[in-house]
């Protein structure tokens, strides 16, 4: 019930109505510590809002994302807090908040990005110990092109909290 109520909470914050949106769909590796796996994630965009007058922006942002489970023998079945964890699960998340820009159209760091969301996910790991997370994503956006390192984890609001970092690459197509 309360993941449910989160998950609409997300969705009314970030999708506004009749807005353009800008679909992006990412790939890339996610490192829990030093051992990789694969990542995706789709995410949609909404129109940009300046911030007062001034050269801030903002966007509704939400995401869906995956990453791949591990196989690490030596991490597999870690017990904390009465909680059985492995790096084998992989996990689904929605994500939804915003993604911030400074500047003028035609400004050359313009496309420079940085986007914070609350997320929900799937599986318990070593990395993603909770079932919320927060998302943080320092980017580069270009008209069809993305860039950007992004980091998940839960604040250290719980243990264990190694995080997953990652570099994705992605397409993006305005609807």
């Amino acid at each position: 019930m309360t993941r449910s109520i989160m998950v609409m909470a997300l969705a009314s914050i970030a999708l506004p109505a009749a807005a353009a949106v800008r679909v992006e769909i990412e790939a890339g590796r996610s490192y829990m510590d030093s051992y990789a796996t694969n990542t995706a994630f789709v995410e949609g965009v909404f129109d940009e809002h300046r911030i007062g007058d001034s050269r801030f922006s903002w966007s509704p942002d939400v995401s869906l994302g995956w990453i791949d489970g591990r196989d690490i023998a030596g991490y597999d079945n870690y017990r904390h807090d009465g909680h059985l964890y492995s790096t084998r699960d992989q996990s689904w998340l929605l994500a939804g908040g915003a993604r911030f820009r400074y500047g003028d159209p035609g400004d050359w760091y313009r496309s420079l990005f940085f986007s914070f969301q609350p997320a929900l996910h799937t599986g318990r790991t070593l990395a993603l110990s909770t079932p919320y997370e927060f998302v943080s994503t320092l980017g580069w956006q270009g008209r069809h092109f993305m860039l950007g390192i992004r980091h998940i984890s839960n604040g250290d609001l719980h243990s264990p909290n190694r995080g997953e970092t990652m570099a994705l690459v992605g397409i993006g197509f305005d609807l």
